[in-house]
């Protein structure tokens, strides 16, 4: 006899078994089937030598159940009606609203992105939470279950158990007043900061991190007299003679700022870039992530002339959304 938690039958058989039942011999339960005779007395024996009870007397003409094969009939009925429901509730889930989304967006998105996100995500549940804020505060509640996706600077490849969709790579470009001379080399930017301190994204920040790492690489230890936890309060600054500062085209264009009396330069030395990816946590969303990232990546695609516009054609070259 199998073991007890192994299933003596499938829905197939309960279904051929349903079939001799109502047409009293296995030889006009396999006509009305479109099967061989065999193959339905084949499939009644192994049901039977799996259970390990006889289902019908075979003495009797037309075939008699037992009563084991009475008490099956009975549930088998029950479980096969349950079992054609299935596919028409999975048919209707998958189009129905989820009821309540909540998405964390880095707020350097919020101009581009918010408005149709949250249009997007409206379409797929009742309710929608959209929060903008810096990326490491929503990875904290995503992991925590106070969100369902986000769209940040991290990609969060140390942590397990979530999905990820790369939107786009944007460069990081230099941000400083018109009348100063771009600088060329590495240690023009030292020179720079003596004219001009760097204005900076805070640490509290993805961004903020990333600039501090590759100014550390470059070996470059630079005045700190001013830091900004937004697109806006940087470039504001950088508009108002506080410095120059190291920030993206799209921290440019969240800002919305005139950026006349300002230029945008190619950082020298070796480039340095931003990543933008939508996280979610794995299998929980079905193919939402993914349409949601198909979203994002066209509605950034449409920003590519903005944005040339905002830091020149050769900048804008470097940003890139992914295919």
């Amino acid at each position: 006899m199998p073991p007890s938690d192994t299933l003596p039958f499938d829905l197939r058989a309960l279904e051929l078994f349903l079939a001799v039942c109502d047409a009293g011999t296995m030889a006009q339960a396999a006509r009305r089937l479109g099967l061989t005779q065999p193959a339905v007395s084949q499939s009644i024996a192994d049901m039977e030598r799996r259970i390990g009870i006889a289902l019908f007397d075979r003495r009797a003409r037309p075939l008699a159940l037992t009563a084991a094969g009475g008490a099956l009939r009975q549930r088998a009925s029950a479980l096969l009606s349950e079992a054609r429901q299935i596919a028409p509730l999975l048919r209707e889930a998958e189009h129905a609203r989820l009821p309540l989304l909540r998405a964390g967006l880095v707020d350097s998105l919020s101009r581009v992105l918010m408005a149709p996100l949250a249009r997007a995500l409206g379409e797929k549940a009742e309710q929608v939470s959209l929060l903008s804020g810096l990326t490491a505060v929503h990875a904290g509640a995503l992991l925590t279950r106070q969100l369902d996706l986000l769209v940040g600077a991290d990609d969060l490849d140390e942590i397990e158990g979530l999905e990820r969709w790369p939107l786009l790579t944007e460069p990081y470009v230099l941000l400083l007043p018109a009348r100063l001379p771009a600088p060329l080399r590495v240690a023009d930017l030292a020179e720079l900061a003596q004219h001009a301190p760097l204005v900076r994204f805070s640490a509290r920040s993805k961004t903020g991190v990333e600039v501090e790492r590759h100014l550390r690489r470059l070996r470059l230890d630079l005045p700190r007299p001013l830091e900004f936890d937004t697109p806006y309060g940087v470039a504001s600054a950088v508009a108002d003679g506080a410095g120059f500062a190291v920030t993206t085209p799209l921290c440019l264009l969240e800002a919305g700022l005139s950026l006349q009396g300002l230029a945008c330069h190619a950082l020298p030395g070796p480039g340095l870039t931003r990543h933008l990816t939508l996280i979610a946590r794995r299998q929980e969303l079905g193919r939402l992530p993914r349409e949601m990232a198909a979203f994002c990546r066209a509605r950034l695609e449409a920003q590519r002339p903005a944005l040339a516009a905002l830091v020149g054609e050769g900048l804008a070259e470097a940003f890139r959304v992914e295919a």
